[in-house]
């Protein structure tokens, strides 16, 4: 048989709700892979279902790794596309994606851009789109970096960077509770990152780039003119960067003295 085309990539855990959406939208792709980083609800199962292959990779190491993970056990795909269980590909990019791949005769990295729907409405300022990413790519032409988040496709040379027209929608929160549970998760995971790389922070930096962050995405990048949904997510915003630099902070505090130790 001839090597798929196409691989869709999603990394997921617990996101068997996601996928039941996610996974009727790829069957565009020749071939759905589900890196699973040890769920505990019904993610594999779901996948199984719709017809998607299972790597998984439960020694969690970072979003980076297991990307690297899942291009390694693809290696006889021509292209991948990277897509998160938070993400949903409209008809028109499904499409457009399928021309590319098969006109496309040189390594090449697409971007794509995302609309993201946050607290009622899909965010058209504040930075939130275009929300440029790299996720579409000729297997060999690029590859993820080892960050633990916030990890990066990297073209390598002599490939060309192009930008598809149709966006991809990302539903990013559910409500404040999962924004404030995904913000904490991903202040965690930076202060990790911060602290085996040898950083360390005062908390006025946080504070400083906290409150850059939200006269930034408020007022230079017009997030006002998404109302309050704009103010909202600017206000989080300012609040999750804080915490990035917060966690890195208590990260590099001294243990507690053992009991009866303690200065009075």
């Amino acid at each position: 048989m001839p090597p798929p085309l196409l691989t869709a990539v999603v990394l997921a855990r617990d996101e068997a709700n996601n996928l039941e959406e996610l996974l009727p939208t790829l069957g565009f792709a020749d071939r759905v892979l589900v890196v699973d980083a040890g769920s505990r609800d019904a993610t594999v199962e779901v996948a199984r279902r719709h017809g998607a292959d299972i790597l998984v990779a439960d020694d969690w190491q970072g979003f980076g790794v297991q990307r690297q993970r899942a291009e390694a056990a693809i290696p006889e795909t021509v292209w991948i596309f990277m897509i998160d269980s938070d993400e949903r590909i409209p008809p028109e990019l499904a499409k457009e994606i399928r021309e590319v791949i098969t006109t496309t005769t040189e390594p090449t990295v697409f971007i794509v851009r995302r609309k993201t729907w946050v607290f009622g409405r899909y965010l058209r300022h504040g930075g939130w789109y275009p929300d440029e990413v790299a996720r579409l790519y000729t297997k060999g032409s690029a590859g993820y970096d080892s960050s633990t988040v916030h990890e990066k496709l990297v073209p390598y040379k002599g490939t060309r960077v192009k930008k598809l027209a149709n966006p991809l929608l990302h539903y990013s929160y559910r409500d404040l509770e999962h924004y404030l549970v995904k913000s904490a998760r991903y202040a965690a995971l930076s202060g990790r990152e911060k602290k085996r790389r040898g950083e360390r922070y005062l908390l006025a930096r946080g504070i400083y780039h906290g409150t850059w962050g939200f006269f930034r995405m408020y007022f230079i990048r017009l997030g006002f003119l998404d109302g309050r949904s704009g103010l909202l997510i600017a206000i989080l915003s300012a609040h999750s960067i804080f915490c990035k630099y917060a966690d890195a902070w208590v990260r590099n505090q001294d243990p507690p003295a053992a009991e009866g130790t303690r200065s009075a």
